[in-house]
């Protein structure tokens, strides 16, 4: 008995100095990283923020600069980003690359979150209109020949011209782990291909988490979204590896 007490001690005093240090460095980082975002080490970070909370990601996130955006295709699970940011910062730039070709049950849903968030949306479409993409491109599936022009007039091109105008430091998003092998190669913090920090404060969240998450705050989803860019929910849209 003697010796089973002496093991729980330790393990109880080895925990409790793990944890000091632990939150030590977490309120160390949230103020020495006053530098250039792409200096960051990453991967040390990311092995702290998996066990923080998505609140707690956001707040420390928001703190590294003031030059940040949020993406969003109001897509099902928009609610829970966008509001989880919106209580944190009201007048981040929220960026929309609407593709035109959203149901009407997205575009209802877009207008009750902008409405009830007071969402600063920045909105970003193709330079063509959409009867002159009906008239010369359509709307193809994923075997069509031009699909992949398609994808780069109604949301490539758009979102591309969307980083450039807005040149922004960090970039929050909503990717989440096993969403597609691409993203799932990814972790909470990483960097886009022109060194945008990406901050995915929900990864490694699972749908049953969400939907939880949802119900317990009283969110709403989009549950009849449909992406034509992507057509399958495990193949990229292509914005993410921009």
């Amino acid at each position: 008995m003697a010796l089973a007490f002496s093991i729980g001690g330790i393990e109880l005093v080895s925990k409790i100095i793990l944890y000091f240090f632990h939150e030590r460095t977490w309120n160390k980082i949230k103020w020495d990283y006053k530098m250039k975002l792409n200096n960051l080490d990453i991967t040390s970070l990311n092995i702290l923020l998996r066990h923080k909370t998505p609140t707690d990601i956001v707040k420390w996130a928001l703190n590294l600069t003031d030059n940040r955006i949020v993406t969003t295709s109001f897509g099902i699970y928009s609610s829970v980003l966008l509001s989880t940011i919106n209580k944190q910062d009201k007048t981040i730039k929220v960026i929309w690359c609407d593709t035109l070709y959203n149901q009407p049950s997205t575009y209802l849903h877009a207008n009750n979150l902008i409405s009830k968030y007071e969402l600063n949306i920045l909105k970003y479409k193709s330079l063509k209109t959409k009867e002159e993409i009906d008239a010369t491109i359509g709307l193809p599936n994923l075997d069509d020949d031009n699909h992949n022009q398609f994808s780069e007039v109604v949301k490539l091109e758009p979102f591309r011209r969307a980083l450039k105008e807005n040149a922004p430091d960090l970039w929050f998003t909503n990717i989440r782990v096993r969403q597609t092998e691409y993203r799932s190669e990814k972790d909470i913090l990483s960097f886009s291909k022109d060194g945008i920090l990406k901050v995915s404060p929900f990864y490694y969240w699972s749908d049953f988490d969400l939907d939880n998450y949802i119900l317990v705050n009283n969110l709403s989803k989009n549950t009849n979204y449909f992406d034509p860019i992507k057509a399958l929910q495990n193949r990229e849209c292509g914005i993410h590896l921009q």
